[in-house]
């Protein structure tokens, strides 16, 4: 299909055709009348009061400007220095999310466990959020384990207030104190070796009449295959000891000696552990 030129005359015969109905046009579709202009001080007042209600709304819901998500492949550990001098140890197999906000510097550890030195920001304080739990610190060195929405806070040094987000009762913990929360709901701050429960910095796993369930999930986050109680009546069954993280098929060998369960592997590679006497 060829396409014709236009020229000056095409173009002046649609201009006087449409100004032969330019009239009737305005008649049936009228413009609306123009608005005063408003004085200027009113003006200025209102865009004052608009730029005071944006500072303030933006001051109140903390917004971030940056992000980072750092992640730990199962076997390795992830070190982290932040811009204002805190370190994070993210453990194996770990996730978090890091966002610096206008008033606080904010963490989200999404699974397993990291060790945090905070650098002191009396302004801006370090908010953790693991799940079920809350934890707020201005400057100090503690350790978070989340698995899932069991999480334990262990402080090394300095003070944490921690929450169970199913309650608004806050527990502040000093050095060698741990909480455990589940499922939003915090127990009683306990005495522990805050030495032993960072240990896993070094690769070492310390247990101390820890439940079997408990010691599965830490040793899950090393292991790549699934590691399954068949039988739960076995979860509460206590584990101590010293372990090596960069072997714990070792452990898994050992538990047959320490407990009374067996530990076969099934074909796909899971690691199955049950009773020894499939009677009970």
């Amino acid at each position: 299909m060829t396409h014709t030129p236009r020229n000056a005359k095409d173009f002046s015969q649609e201009d006087e055709a449409i100004a032969r109905f330019r009239e009737d046009l305005k008649a049936r579709f009228p413009l609306p009348a123009p608005t005063p202009p408003k004085n200027r001080r009113t003006n200025a007042k209102v865009a004052s009061l608009l730029l005071l209600a944006i500072a303030a709304g933006v001051a109140w819901v903390d917004p971030a400007y940056q992000r980072q998500q750092v992640v730990s492949p199962l076997g390795q550990r992830q070190a982290l220095q932040l811009a204002d001098g805190s370190t994070v140890l993210l453990d194996s197999d770990s996730q978090m999310m890091v966002s610096w906000h206008l008033r606080s510097r904010q963490v989200v550890l999404e699974k397993g466990q990291a060790l945090f030195e905070v650098s002191p920001r009396v302004y801006r304080p370090f908010l953790i959020d693991a799940g079920s739990a809350t934890v707020r610190v201005v400057g100090t060195r503690f350790n978070v384990k989340r698995n899932e929405q069991d999480v334990h806070v262990t402080v090394l040094e300095g003070k944490v207030a921690v929450r169970g987000n199913a309650s608004d009762t806050v527990a502040l913990l000093e050095p060698g104190q741990q909480l455990r929360v589940r499922k939003g709901i915090a127990g009683q701050p306990l005495q522990v070796n805050a030495d032993d429960v960072s240990a896993w910095k070094d690769s070492r796993l310390v247990f101390e009449s820890t439940p079997l369930a408990e010691v599965i999930a830490t040793l899950q986050r090393y292991h790549r295959q699934p590691i399954t109680l068949l039988d739960q009546r076995l979860a509460r069954l206590p584990v101590s000891g010293v372990f090596d993280s960069d072997h714990v098929e070792r452990l898994l060998a050992l538990l047959p000696a320490i407990l009374p369960v067996s530990v076969s592997t099934a074909t796909e590679g899971a690691v199955l552990i049950k009773y020894a006497d499939t009677k009970k």
